[in-house]
């Protein structure tokens, strides 16, 4: 398993790397201070298993890093870790693809739970961030011109319990063993599911069946 740190302090790497020891043994982790080492060492690791990257970022913010990586040919799911916990911060984050918010005053259990979730497939929030996309306004990228009701989606009862699942942070495992349904299925279910909502991610998803009242 390979990690790639992204933050330009020095005293979070090194916590974040001594909690990623206990995530498993032959764990290889590698850090950045900044963008740019970002960027080059996911150029020469194209094999990363994660990339846990801070939003505040010198020189370039992380969000946009997290979208360059992307335009690189980056694969690995990504899960930013920041000091902040603000609702328009987690909103950006996964309307970019981010499959976790962990943040920084975590404990390390906390931490080693959201990674296990995550690498399982499924998307971690903490608690209150998860209260904050059931306020009004919040939705995701398809806003705009995106399904106005649930009655629009047009989702069949079961493709409704798989994005009630989806919207709780559930991998496609863990969906499957609660609907006593093939993962192959629950995953046919979620690509019509994106399609219905007129969005390209799970964490996309959860927004907006948070704003539709689906938890």
């Amino acid at each position: 398993m390979k990690i790639l740190i992204v933050d330009d302090h020095p005293l979070v790497r090194e916590g974040v790397r001594h909690t990623l020891a206990s995530l498993q043994r032959d764990v290889i982790v590698l850090e950045a201070g900044n963008a740019n080492e970002a960027l080059e060492l996911s150029a020469q690791h194209p094999d990363l298993d994660l990339v846990m990257l801070d939003l505040a970022l010198p020189g370039m913010p992380g969000l946009a890093v997290l979208e360059e990586l992307r335009q690189r040919g980056c694969t690995a799911p990504v899960v930013v870790l920041s000091g902040s916990c603000e609702r328009a911060d987690v909103i950006a984050a996964l309307n970019s693809g981010a499959m976790g918010f962990i943040p920084k005053l975590s404990s390390s259990e906390l931490m080693l739970q959201a990674l296990r979730l995550v690498f399982a497939g499924g998307v971690y929030i903490p608690p209150l961030a998860l209260g904050m996309l059931d306020l009004p306004g919040v939705g995701g990228a398809s806003d705009a011109a995106g399904p106005k009701s649930l009655q629009q989606l047009g989702l069949s009862e079961r493709q409704r319990q798989v994005l009630a699942l989806i919207a709780q942070g559930k991998p496609n495992k863990v969906i499957a063993s609660d609907l006593a349904i093939a993962e192959p299925t629950v995953k046919a279910h979620i690509t019509e599911i994106l399609r219905a909502l007129q969005v390209t991610n799970r964490s996309q998803a959860m927004i907006v069946a948070r704003r539709f009242g689906i938890s």
